[in-house]
């Protein structure tokens, strides 16, 4: 939920959470993750996880191999090619100059079985049913939201390399790839 207006509103922020109490921020910490069995109490995150609590969509996203085998990297994305909806938070910090940086990070959880050979975490993937509990519209457990999501709806492809390299172009130039929006 927009902070002023209350509604959901959709725009870009930067990638790496700067917390709004960050003392020094050019050598600031900018976490890209949040891991989701320590967000609620971590002190980086907790107030955020509290109350700025957004959606991260994305059609996609990639992932190198990191458990066992080869770099391999694959596109991971749902089945039935609706876009998928990262739990994020985000912060506002302002500089002393009064701008204004908007940031977030995406949550992430333990593997389900379709990604586990890749990788030992994946972002949270929130269902559509969930996203008003999500964002504050209506009451229930948010912390009930924060868990690793159902390999059935997903589909994972091995990406071939004139890809990955355009995924590296685009990690080099400081955005992610898949995704540069946030939807609060």
């Amino acid at each position: 939920m927009h902070p002023i207006t209350g509604e959901r509103h959709l725009d870009e922020l930067v990638w790496g959470l700067l917390p709004h109490g960050t003392k020094n921020p050019a050598t600031a910490p900018r976490p890209i993750n949040a891991r989701a069995e320590t967000v609620a109490n971590h002190p980086m995150f907790a107030n955020a996880f509290r109350a700025r609590r957004g959606i991260v969509p994305t059609t996609v996203y990639y992932q190198r191999r990191t458990t066992g085998g080869s770099g391999q990297s694959f596109a991971i994305s749902r089945k039935d090619g609706r876009p998928m909806a990262f739990a994020g938070l985000w912060e506002a910090f302002k500089w002393p100059n009064g701008d204004i940086t908007r940031s977030y990070c995406i949550i992430t959880t333990d593997a389900n079985s379709l990604v586990a050979p890749i990788h030992d975490r994946m972002p949270v993937v929130l269902e559509e049913e969930d996203w008003p509990v999500w964002l504050g519209e209506r009451p229930g457990d948010v912390s009930a939201l924060v868990r690793t999501p159902a390999s059935h709806a997903l589909q994972c492809q091995p990406v071939q390399r004139k890809a990955r390299m355009a995924s590296r172009q685009s990690t080099r130039s400081g955005r992610p790839h898949s995704a540069p929006t946030l939807a609060f």
